[in-house]
């Protein structure tokens, strides 16, 4: 532990370089920007899965490759990692070294924080607690975690909400906010999560709207909904047109609701589309967000 607080107390120290883009013309044009742009590591899960990149060189290639200087973890790509000081360390001066901020952490596999079993449930929201303290060492801001769980949408709320207040609880004392994202199922009605978000009442819980992951639920009412609590935003590709426009959600009426909500903070790219590469997809969601963020 007294690792961990020496560690943190160093970072602190740097934390202002570490925000600092790696050059004056960067940092001036983030001056100017009125939100900045990461990578969801996500982005690359089939080169991950393949094995021809690792979590630790994650950071690395946000910058050099693709010169992204945020980056959203994905835990299944370092699960056994969270309690490992010496790898999140490895972790942070890499990205140090290339000027990179650790933005979040995506948390998926630890169970339903809405699940009906008490016992399953509880234990859910304890494989949280591992993950808010690895972000804490990372200087990151957030975990994001799902609401999910069976039964009727009041009967998941009241569960989640009991979830959503523990964690947030455990986050303030760690400096770490818990935002959930519409991730499927109930969680993907945005009228229902915000409901959800207000009844917990903790500015240390919010939100991470996926501009991509609402089915019948209408995609632009949904970022309505949820943008009030946003500390973070998801931009979810799949393919574009010949002038570079995302093929399936108007990205220029998105950016619109989220600037409106006065939102400053990271996008963060999500690629998933099959068409192009994700190297490709990556590159050209970059473009897209580059192209409009000026003109909104």
């Amino acid at each position: 532990m007294n690792s961990r607080r020496d560690f943190l107390k160093n970072l602190a120290l740097a934390s202002a370089g570490i925000a600092l883009a790696p050059s004056l013309e960067s940092f001036a044009a983030a001056k100017k920007d009125w939100f900045d742009i990461s990578l969801a590591e996500w982005s690359l899960h089939k080169t991950l899965f393949k094995g021809d990149l690792n979590n630790l060189d994650f950071p690395v290639v946000a910058a050099k490759k693709y010169g992204i200087y945020g980056v959203e973890y994905v835990n299944q790509f370092f699960k056994d990692k969270a309690n490992d000081n010496n790898y999140l360390t490895e972790l942070n001066m890499r990205a140090k070294d290339n000027g990179v901020r650790n933005v979040l952490i995506m948390i998926d596999g630890e169970g339903n924080l809405g699940d009906e079993d008490e016992t399953k449930r509880k234990q859910a929201v304890q494989n949280h607690y591992k993950w808010i303290s690895a972000a804490n060492f990372l200087g990151c801001h957030a975990i994001r975690v799902n609401a999910a769980g069976k039964g009727t949408p009041d009967e998941v709320s009241k569960r989640v909400v009991e979830s959503l207040t523990t964690l947030s609880d455990i986050g303030k004392k760690a400096g770490i906010s818990i935002i959930v994202e519409n991730h499927g199922g109930i969680s993907s009605h945005g009228d229902w999560l915000a409901k959800t978000l207000k009844a917990v009442g903790s500015k240390y819980c919010g939100s991470l709207p996926d501009l991509g992951n609402f089915y019948e639920y209408d995609r632009y009412q949904g970022v309505t909904d949820l943008m009030p609590y946003a500390h973070g935003v998801s931009a979810k590709t799949h393919d574009f047109d010949a002038n570079g426009n995302e093929t399936q959600i108007d990205y220029e009426r998105m950016l619109k609701i989220v600037k409106k909500a006065k939102f400053k903070g990271y996008v963060g790219i999500e690629y998933e589309g099959s068409k192009l590469s994700e190297e490709e997809g990556i590159f050209a969601t970059k473009k897209l967000l580059e192209r409009l963020r000026p003109l909104i």
